[in-house]
């Protein structure tokens, strides 16, 4: 849909579900807001002319009924006063009770890359009766489209080994972001492994993520992924499966390490419909017996790691008082779309003189790096150090850490719970199909009547290229000055991180494919400094070419 198609009508101001109380958890709070006189919601007045609200309260002053707004309540969901709101599934999803956590390491070291030799096999694996099928997710077909959501999903015990003398490895993957759908024991110690295609498509299998148990030290099993639909991948230029041990994570504190032998990706034989599929397969041996491990396509964030995230924020007296956390929507699956307003507080009702930033991530859910980049922009810009402090002294930041959280909870790789790419649909009318980019879009057009909104991000992760990079809109059309404002941020962006921003990857077009993204929208919309930033899933090629510049430098 081109940008003069879209004519939506906001002379009604509506009122997105920031400005809105949760109607499904609105009882628990409305014991805080008796007070000694008698209160009624304007819904419980039978007069037609009162509007059915739950924000106006009725308060019985001097004979006659007096309104008045309801006093803002603590955020559900992020606040003191109860739980973390809890994840809703579609109901037919099988999730397992016990709860998934790993700890949060830094490696002193850089990931070891893959050097293929050359002979790495390429397993071929014919449909045989006589194989075990030792793992199937039998829920994930069974609707064709969402129907409804329920919260904790459908609730089932964690599968264990039939006989403790059966050395056949053990898969999970019923957990949040977790997306396995099928395992078959081809040999004594190989495995071909079926990744779930993202709910309601046929495609956009990439993310992975799965836990393995029973295992053995010391003994060399082979995995392959048979059902990739992406003819390239970083796993070809030496990136490696992420590999994490709980014994390792208990007894020497080491988190989610890159492993793997004999690692190749390769064209397979053909799928339905004529399609080609791709595999990856690798090696590897488990450093401990009856260990519970897991593999990820990249460093899993969750949904639940992002609210207690913010869990946090809400509940430190320092941080709260320059971070207002709100609900931006609900998604169609009722998951809250968090949004975060960062800024000094202001000492005088002027507030237009400050201008506003905004950032947004994980539109795609299996971008996880995304996340862990908005996460490390948090910790900075809620921090202590002087320049921070000068940011949110000169700027409004307005934060969407997780536009997707049902495609994150249910381990989508793309898509939302519509099926579709949400990051196509910026332009789109349907609300109820595509609400955290509906609201978005909405919340910026409103923002920018208030104040200037001088950059517009949107975080993504990569997964072909290497090192961080930015495709921006082309300003050549226009005049020459827009076409080089376009890098000058870019280029800002190379010069501060020489090891791993590369401006000479960056691109400023716009494809017809691309009209629907956040970037292109936000454009044509009039924010000039409009962004996707891609990073990575694998590393750095450019730290030893800034290593070799920066002992030249100090030669001369």
């Amino acid at each position: 849909m081109s940008e003069d198609s879209e004519k939506e009508d906001y002379s009604d101001r509506t009122i997105s579900d920031e400005d809105e109380s949760d109607e499904d958890t609105f009882m628990k709070f409305v014991s805080a807001d008796i007070h000694p006189c008698t209160f009624f919601t304007a819904d419980s007045i039978s007069d037609p002319y009162f509007p059915r609200t739950t924000q106006i309260l009725l308060e019985y002053q001097l004979g006659r009924w007096v309104p008045r707004l309801r006093e803002p309540r603590d955020l559900y969901g992020v606040s003191s006063s109860g739980p973390l709101s809890p994840t809703r599934w579609p109901y037919h999803c099988e999730v397992i009770n016990e709860k998934v956590r790993h700890i949060d390491w830094s490696p002193s070291f850089s990931e070891p890359m893959y050097t293929p030799t050359g002979q790495e096999m390429e397993p071929l694996y014919p449909n045989s009766k006589d194989n075990t099928v030792v793992y199937l997710a039998e829920d994930a077909y069974k609707e064709p489209c969402f129907v409804y959501s329920r919260v904790g999903g459908n609730r089932t015990p964690l599968k264990q080994p039939v006989d403790n003398c059966d050395d056949t490895l053990m898969f999970e993957a019923r957990f949040e972001s977790g997306n396995l759908q099928k395992v078959v024991k081809v040999a004594e110690y190989e495995y071909q492994l079926t990744v779930r295609p993202d709910l309601f498509t046929n495609k956009h299998t990439q993310w992975y993520y799965f836990q393995v148990t029973n295992t053995q030290a010391g003994v060399v099993y082979r995995f392959t992924i048979n059902n990739f639909t992406k003819p390239a991948s970083l796993y070809n230029r030496g990136m490696r499966p992420l590999f994490y041990s709980e014994k390792e994570a208990k007894c020497h504190n080491i988190g989610w390490l890159r492993i793997g032998d004999q690692i190749k990706y390769y064209r397979n034989n053909p799928g339905q419909e004529g399609r080609h599929y791709f595999s990856l397969t690798w090696t590897f041996q488990f450093p401990h017996n009856k260990d519970t491990c897991y593999f990820a396509h990249c460093y899993p964030y969750t949904y639940s790691n992002l609210q207690e995230y913010l869990s946090n924020i809400n509940n430190d007296p320092v941080r709260s008082k320059f971070c207002n956390i709100r609900v931006l929507c609900h998604t169609i699956a009722r998951n809250m779309v968090y949004i975060l307003t960062i800024t000094t507080p202001l000492k005088n009702c002027d507030s237009r003189n400050r201008k506003a930033v905004i950032l947004t991530a994980r539109v795609h859910p299996g971008e996880t790096n995304s996340s862990w980049i908005m996460k490390g922009f948090l910790d900075y810009i809620l921090g202590d150090s002087s320049d921070a402090q000068l940011l949110r002294d000169t700027f409004v930041f307005k934060v969407v850490p997780m536009l997707n959280p049902d495609g994150v909870i249910v381990g989508n790789y793309r898509c939302s719970l519509a099926g579709r790419d949400l990051n196509r649909n910026y332009t789109s009318l349907l609300k109820e199909s595509f609400p955290s980019v509906w609201y978005t879009r909405n919340m910026i057009r409103r923002l920018m009547e208030k104040r200037e909104v001088i950059l517009y991000c949107d975080l993504h992760g990569h997964s072909r290229k290497e090192n961080i990079f930015m495709y921006g809109c082309d300003g050549s059309d226009r005049c020459k000055a827009m076409y080089l404002q376009q890098r000058i941020f870019p280029l800002m962006l190379s010069k501060n991180c020489p090891d791993k921003f590369s401006f000479s990857a960056c691109k400023f077009n716009i494809q017809k494919s691309k009209e629907g993204t956040g970037r292109v929208v936000m454009w044509k919309m009039g924010i000039r400094n409009s962004f996707t930033m891609e990073a990575t899933f694998c590393g750095s090629t450019l730290v030893l070419v800034h290593v070799y510049r920066r002992e030249n430098e100090g030669r001369q």
